[in-house]
């Protein structure tokens, strides 16, 4: 039997829900309906294009473009900055909740894109009929578009949402390859690597229809087993599974880029503690401990530095790492160079049923863990910042941080 696979795709997520949140809190303007760009602003340094309204994309104004560029293309272009990172979490967990009401096998491919596999959830209505009942509702509870793409496999499904957008439904079953992906330029298939199209296109491949007709062997002896996969996309060709359950992440970092430059160690070390104590909370989330703390920096002049060190024992504690990783701040900070991003990351982790018991461990940790426990269950209550560390409460609020789980 035909697996029955849907990929739903929210289009531009970043400026939308920025949109939506905006109407939400009184603006009398839905941005989507105007020239304008979500980025961050030249006084901050932070002058890229992070997302752009149709309206912008017909100035040809393109993601991750400078703010100057798109202002030399469109000059009267509105820039707007964005939500926290927690905000677009809200409205992608939106999302996710009307998603489950179909079937609980999901796999959140990005934070604004999801597969569902509705093999086993079709009754009396198509997985096409699904897929614009989707469509419809998302449109109308949560106020925002998406494109779903209908297909047997995640590959073509994932293909047929990127075809003609906003708010679209389209399917791409086997019989309709040829005819609607075939034609199209190769470097539009997914998984292909940009430095991989020239290569292509000297061997005469231009569309994904010639890869798909080239000989499946000699793309092997050229490309190795990447030359294998991507012949078999051209082809419709996808055996993987929606990943439904929840995976363990194999590290956890936070980092920011900071609103201003910093050059002195000790106004660090609050911003650290607030990275820290995300993570803490996200390896107790999950059951795990660490065994290694890796810190990185970058000065206002792009330059990085990155230095790691082995926990004395495996460990979620907040005080723990955060103290590692302060070590690791007082030995790799530049001196005279003005700071720009901070990163803390850990990994080696393992489940905290299995990690050994160390030698070295601290006496006073089951009372810590006792402790953190009780704030773990306020955070996830009443929200991650309605009780925090006191040496983070001038810098959590606004802290805006780039999850590497």
């Amino acid at each position: 039997m035909n697996r029955q696979i849907l990929h739903v795709d929210v289009n531009n997520a970043f400026l939308s829900w920025t949109a939506l949140e905006m109407l939400k809190n009184g603006s009398k303007i839905d941005i989507r309906t105007e020239p304008c760009i979500i980025g961050g602003d030249e006084e901050n340094r932070r002058g890229i294009v992070i997302a752009k309204s149709m309206k912008a994309k017909e100035y040809g104004i393109v993601t991750a473009e400078t703010i100057y560029s798109a202002k030399s293309k469109c000059p009267w272009i509105k820039i707007y900055k964005g939500l926290k990172y927690s905000q677009y979490k809200e409205y992608s967990q939106q999302l996710y909740c009307l998603l489950r009401e179909y079937t609980n096998m999901i796999e959140r491919f990005s934070i604004d894109e999801c597969f569902l596999d509705m093999t086993q959830h079709l009754k009396e209505r198509t997985l096409l009929e699904i897929g614009k009942e989707i469509n419809a509702r998302v449109r109308k509870e949560l106020g925002f578009t998406v494109n779903v793409g209908v297909a047997h496999n995640k590959l073509l499904a994932k293909m047929a949402s990127d075809f003609k957008k906003p708010d679209r439904v389209h399917t791409l079953f086997e019989d309709e390859i040829a005819s609607k992906m075939w034609t199209l330029p190769v470097s539009e298939l997914f998984m292909l690597g940009k430095k991989t199209v020239p290569k292509l296109n000297s061997m005469g491949i231009h569309t994904i229809g010639d890869l798909a007709k080239y000989d499946r062997y000699e793309m092997i002896q050229k490309f190795g087993k990447h030359g294998d996969l991507i012949w078999e996309y051209a082809n419709g060709i996808d055996h993987s599974e929606v990943k439904y359950k929840k995976e363990l992440p194999k590290s956890i970092g936070h980092s920011i880029t900071l609103p201003e430059d910093v050059t002195k160690i000790d106004e660090l070390e609050p911003i650290l503690l607030t990275l820290t104590e995300h993570i803490a909370f996200q390896l107790r989330r999950y059951h795990l401990v660490a065994n290694t703390v890796n810190l990185q920096l970058r000065t206002n002049q792009f330059k990085n530095f990155s230095h790691q060190k082995k926990l004395l024992y495996s460990t979620a504690s907040t005080k723990e790492i955060y103290k590692t990783a302060k070590e690791i701040l007082t030995e790799m900070y530049p001196k005279e160079s003005p700071i720009r991003l901070l990163g803390i990351k850990v990994d080696k982790l393992v489940n905290k049923e299995e990690e050994q018991i160390s030698f070295f461990s601290n006496r006073n940790e089951n009372d810590s863990e006792k402790l953190e426990k009780t704030v773990d269950a306020i955070k996830s209550k009443f929200g991650f910042y309605s009780i925090t560390l006191a040496g983070t409460l001038e810098t959590s609020k606004d802290i805006k941080l780039i999850s590497t789980e």
